[in-house]
């Protein structure tokens, strides 16, 4: 598979995944979930969903559930956005390399203030 092509899938399935999770889910459930990176296996069929989460450990386990349950209904929206010929399963995590970054968290509520810098 070429490489340039996974990495065109990868960025595409970010952005529509960080629109879809951020904006169209109306599930209580999901807290703070910024969709950080996705990964995608050589054959495509899977794409590992790497999330940043909110601090509170038991909300981070309720976002991952409601996101686990809401698979289907986001692989549905990918196609329909995508055109891609096949949608790749699904799979969330928790981009442990982010937790605790300063930084990155003072972008994210500029972001969801709406404010450029």
């Amino acid at each position: 598979m070429d490489s340039h092509r996974a990495e065109r899938v990868s960025e595409a399935l970010r952005e529509e995944l960080g629109e879809l999770i951020g904006y169209e889910l109306s599930d209580p459930r999901i807290g703070e979930a910024a969709v950080t990176e996705v990964l995608l296996s050589p054959d495509m069929k899977h794409a590992q969903v790497r999330l940043h989460l909110a601090p509170d450990p038991a909300e981070r386990q309720k976002t991952i559930q409601a996101l686990e349950g809401a698979r289907h209904f986001l692989r549905h929206q990918l196609a329909e956005r995508l055109k891609l010929y096949r949608v790749p399963e699904l799979h969330f995590e928790e981009d442990v390399a982010l937790a605790g970054n300063v930084r990155f968290e003072a972008l994210l509520k500029r972001i969801r203030r709406g404010r450029p810098r």
